[in-house]
């Protein structure tokens, strides 16, 4: 699976782990920055990654920022884009398996490495169930 990684400032370490993460379990990761803990604009790099995870159909997202609050509003105002801001397995195993979430946003400073790992392996090993989710979804769609 392909996945597009970015964060603002804050989330420059966390989002190294975050890759080493995905390179260890096999997939393709795409880092869209930045890579220095210069102040930057969180919008702008979550514009930049939901664009991508459009176009790469079947790809998807994963933004960090401090808190994961400015990513996750800043996703979800583009249209497609279902992104889902987590702190725990549980809920990154339910954006995905409910949500068809194409997007996480985590917060640097709210989880930890180990926390971390549980999130992404939940957020992985899970798949869209469909049904009743379905129709759901497709409510979102036309909001």
């Amino acid at each position: 699976m392909k996945y597009f990684v970015a964060t603002d400032h804050a989330g420059i370490a966390f989002k190294t782990m975050i890759i080493e993460m995905l390179n260890a379990r096999g997939h393709e990761v795409i880092n869209l920055g930045p890579d220095t803990t210069d102040r930057v604009d969180y919008p702008d790099y979550a514009k930049k990654l939901c664009g991508d995870v459009l176009v790469n159909k079947g790809s998807r997202g994963i933004l960090i920022c401090g808190s994961g609050i400015g990513m996750s509003m800043a996703a979800n105002k583009v249209e497609g884009i279902r992104a889902a801001l987590v702190h725990d397995a549980y809920s990154a195993g339910m954006a995905r398996a409910h949500n068809d979430a194409n997007v996480m946003c985590i917060g640097a400073r709210i989880v930890g490495p180990g926390v971390a790992e549980s999130i992404l392996d939940s957020w992985l090993s899970h798949e869209f169930e469909g049904g009743r989710h379905a129709d759901r979804i497709a409510k979102l769609e036309c909001c």
